[in-house]
This record gives C-alpha cells, structure tokens and sequence, in this order.
C-alpha cells in the first residue's frame, strides 16, 4: 500500500498552463504544517475535466475542487486533508453524461494492487457465485443483463456462454480478446493498464460459468505497460488463491496465460486470433463450427473482449436486472469510445447506450476544434463507417448504427470538419484494410486492391462516372464474399461516403475540384500580388525551388516544378498564398 493517505493530483484545465506555482505553494505550506510525508502532491497531465480552472482531485475520497485560487489552498489543507471536510463552494457537481461502469477503478485503484481492487468490491462477485451460486445462475443473470460483446458483433454473451456450456469436454477455454487495432483506439489498453483485475475476474466468472480451467490473455506486444500490469495481476491473483486449483476450497481449478500478439490486425477475427495462440499463422477460418463449439485446439472456446469482461463482475455483484435498466431496449449498458480527431476534448468517454452522436461530440468533447464547421463522425474504425452532421441525433446502439452504415465496433470515434477530405478519409482505412489483409481470400485480397485504386484515381483527378459504380459493385462483392468480418467490413466507409457524400465524390470527378484543398493534385498554389509582402519566406521555404524572384520584382510559382506540398502556404503570414 502507499505510503501516503493522501494523494492530492492537480492540473489547470482551462488554459493548460504550468501549475508550478500551485505546486510550490501548496507544498510549501504542507511543510510548515508537516504533511509531506502523509500527503503526496501530483501534477497531472490529464484529470479529465476541461475548462474548469485549477482542479484538485483528493483521493482516496475522490473529492475533486475545481476552480481553485492560491487563496483556497489554506482552506483546503485545514478542511480538507486535516479534518476530511468538504468545502462545498469549491466542490465540482459534474453534469456531463458519462456513466462510468466499465471505466469505474480506473484512476481509483493501484492496478499494481491487489488490495486496492479488493477494497472496491473487487472478486466479491467471482467468490459468490462459486461458493453459492450455480453455472446456470451465471448464464442467467448474463441474460438477464442483455450485455452484448464490445468487440464489434454485439452477440450476446450469455449466448456463448450457454453454447459453451452446453458441449461435453475433457478441457474448455476462455480468451480474452486484447488485440485492440483500430486507429486510434486505446480503450483496452487503458483498462488494462489501469483495472486489470477487474478482466481478470471476468474470465474467472465466465471460466467458471462454462465449465473452463483454463484462460489466455491475448495482448498484442505494443503494450508493454499493460502485459506488465496484467502479469502482476496474476500472481497477485495466485498467491491469493483465486487461480490455481481447488479455488477457496470450491473444488473448481483455473488458471491464467498471455500470449502476445505481434500487431496483426486479422488476429482480432476470433478464428485468427485462435490460430495465433496455436502457434499458426493468424489467419480466419470459415464458421460454422463456432469457437464455443470448437475453437481452441478443436475444445469449446469463449472469447471475450477486454471491456465486455470487465462488465462481467459489476454484473454479478450487482444483479443483471441493474444493468439492464442502463441503456436501451436492445442495447444495455454503458460503452466506452476513444473520442478523437477535430474534437476540442478528446479522450476515454463512457456513456450509457441510447446516448446521442451530438451529445458525446458537443457536450462531452466540447465541440469542433477550432470551431470549425463538423463535417461527420466515423464510428467503429475501419469496418465502420462515416456518418454525417444530419445523423448526430441519432442514438448510439448496435441497431441503429447499422442502420446507418456504420457499426458501434470496438469504439473508435473519430471527429472529422469541413477541412477533411471524404474520399482521402475513405482512401486511408481502405489502405490500412489493404494491408492488414491476411491474403488468404480471393474477394478481400483484390477487392480491396481494387477500391483503393479506383479512389486513388479519382481523388488524384483521373476519375470517371462509372467508377462510382465500379465501388459499388466491388465493395457489395467484398461483403457478401469475404471469409472474414475484416473482409466483410472493410469497404464500409466506401459504401458509407458514397450513400452521404456522393456530391464531394463528383466534384472530384467532373469538376476535377476537392473542395476540402486536400487532394493534392486536384489544385495548384499561386501567390496573390496584392497581398504578398514580398518578405520571401515562401521562396526559403520551398523544397523543390519552384518559387523565383525577389523584393523588386515579387515572386512567382512555377507550376511545373510544384510538388503541392503546401509548404508555402503554411508559412505565409499575410495570407497571399491563395489554394
């Protein structure tokens, strides 16, 4: 345990300034009262509040002060960290909409501590339900609960557990799916670095409920913190008697693996993943059999992902009908998206399901960076899709998502303004698909290929009408065709800019124009006369030489020599560079 009772974390949220002199002022008078050594003071990076002033966030109680002045240290230290009494004018009253289920240790528990999580109520629902409760009880309340995997399907996971169950076997796995790829997401890692033993106790109860003895933890090498963190887990776990043989006296014998991934992003397509763990090479293999049925060296198999496990434990500590009253009807329970891109806030948002695209954009992250004007959102990475500004009031749940184009995915949300290009956007995670592809079937391996040629040829301004129709024909082709959901899903944000955005696609076809300046060879730079300062700082700053002239004379842009790099562009001050 620390050696400290406090821990006092501090950071200016409104203009992101140092807080060296907060963190002077209050350690100072720490001293004169004799505190350093009970409380510890931290600077912290990110508190996850913005625009509030200086914040204070006091643990172990989780008081948080926001807008503090130096004026309030005096009391704050008196009331506070003396006598444990809250100054209710500082107290920050949160009126966001994030509901915190998944995210609820993170930052609250040591995760290098298995006291810590113990002391949150940690492994009191695996101990009930193995000393008192029965398998079918588990399945039943995983029912109840309506949690759905957060990996990207949003199939029922009482349902494969049930399947599981229901197979006779000498030997029966569980996995937790931790090869999280899609850009820009880092929700599992996050848990696992900051809550490990709550996916721990998730696989235990799921080990538990189908009859397993024995789990993998597949994380992909990338994160070496959170294999750290998870491996610490373990033998913490162990020396406690919570894996191992013969749990708490249960008779009910399980025990805990990693295996690394080396970064392919096919390998978090269930079968793949299995063939990886098996040593062979990660590539999908067509189902039916099912994992449940046959996966792992041919035994029953549950694969879970990192946050649908660590739902697993507040499930069956606190009942499944609680978490089904969270959500909607065909969607419960909160889910946890990276917010990022052109958004003012980004970061881990976790909100109840049923919650709006404009709420998680505006109200929690603040709006468009900028202020510029939101151009569309794309949610679930690669196999997702792009959803427009006129669909933000739609609710997030798996259904109508999809409805939409889109899928909810393992929670990448990307924020996109008027500045980013549909065709680029949809040209890079066709890329990225091309080539995270294994290979292995025909329609992924050249469907792909093909999009991406076909959208390099229009965005470099050499498109024809008929290859809007060549998209779709090849993308419908890939879905119905490809093997794997990767392949499957892959021409999505194909499909998704075309249905939204068709008019920017034959801009750049018949007009030979990108409206958002990002297709380079789609628009030339030329200085304006009337504007330019003849200060020369385009000509020093052009790569290739293809600006001349000097102060007398004024400077041009030799269009033959031009790479478009825009260089000059970015470093004009008077705006005399026109695109």
């Amino acid at each position: 345990m620390s050696r400290y009772k406090k821990i006092v974390l501090l950071k200016d949220t409104k203009e992101d300034k140092s807080t060296k002199r907060f963190y002077d002022l209050l350690l100072s008078k720490l001293r004169e009262k004799e505190l350093v050594d009970s409380i510890q003071v931290v600077r912290a990076a990110d508190i996850g509040l913005y625009d509030k002033g200086v914040v204070f966030k006091i643990f172990p109680e989780n008081i948080v002060y926001a807008h503090v002045k130096e004026e309030d240290i005096d009391s704050i230290i008196d009331k506070t960290l003396i006598k444990n009494k809250i100054i209710e004018d500082l107290v920050f009253k949160p009126q966001d909409k994030q509901l915190r289920i998944v995210l609820r240790n993170c930052g609250i528990v040591d995760p290098e501590n298995i006291d810590d999580y113990i002391c949150q109520d940690g492994y009191q629902a695996f101990k009930k339900v193995l000393l008192k409760k029965s398998q079918d009880y588990v399945i039943e309340e995983m029912k109840i609960s309506g949690l759905r995997g957060r990996g990207g399907g949003g199939f029922p996971t009482w349902m494969k557990w049930s399947f599981a169950k229901g197979v006779s076997s000498d030997q029966k796995f569980v996995i937790c799916n931790a090869d999280e790829g899609d850009p820009g997401a880092y929700m599992d890692r996050s848990v696992l670095e900051g809550d490990p033993h709550s996916v721990l106790e998730g696989m235990m109860i799921s080990g538990y409920a189908i009859g397993a003895t024995k789990g993998f933890l597949y994380i992909r090498a990338e994160y070496p913190l959170a294999i750290k963190r998870i491996d610490i887990a373990i033998k913490q776990a162990r020396e406690y008697g919570l894996l191992g043989e013969n749990i708490l006296g249960s008779g009910f014998n399980f025990d805990l693996e990693i295996r690394l991934g080396a970064g392919a992003f096919v390998c978090g397509e269930e079968t793949a993943l299995i063939a990886s763990i098996e040593g062979k090479r990660g590539c999908p293999k067509p189902r039916p059999p099912y994992p449940s049925i046959k996966g792992l060296w041919d035994k029953p198999t549950v694969i879970n992902n990192v946050e649908t496990l660590a739902n697993i434990p507040i499930i069956l500590f606190k009942g499944g009908q609680w978490f089904s009253s969270i959500g909607t009807e065909k969607s419960k329970g909160t889910k946890v998206f990276a917010l990022t891109g052109k958004v003012k806030n980004s970061g881990l948002v976790e909100v109840p399901m049923g919650t709006t695209l404009r709420e998680i954009v505006f109200d929690i992250g603040g709006g468009v960076f900028e202020d510029k004007k939101i151009k569309a959102i794309q949610t679930g990475g690669p196999s997702g899709g792009v959803i427009p500004v006129d669909y933000f009031d739609t609710p997030v749940e798996y259904e109508s998502l999809q409805k939409l184009g889109s899928i909810m995915g393992s929670g990448g949300m990307i924020v996109m303004d008027e500045t980013d290009c549909m065709i680029d956007i949809a040209k890079f995670y066709l890329g990225f698909c091309v080539e995270e592809s294994c290979g292995k079937c025909a329609p992924c391996r050249i469907g792909g290929t093909q999009l991406l040629g076909l959208l390099t040829k229009i965005s470099e301004g050499k498109g024809e009408l008929d290859d809007l129709r060549k998209l779709k024909v090849i993308s419908l082709g890939m879905q119905k065709a490809s093997l794997c959901g990767l392949g499957q899903t892959a021409a999505n944000p194909v499909l998704s800019t075309i249905k939204f955005f068709n008019e920017e696609y034959l801009l750049h076809i018949k007009e030979k124009r990108c409206p958002a300046g990002k297709c380079s060879n789609l628009f030339s730079y030329t200085i304006i006369e009337e504007k330019c300062k003849r200060c020369g700082l385009c000509l020093r700053n052009c790569p290739v030489g293809a600006i001349t002239g000097d102060k007398n004379q004024g400077y041009v842009i030799d269009q033959e020599k031009c790479i478009q790099c825009g260089r000059c562009f970015e470093v004009c001050r008077f705006l005399a560079i026109r695109r």
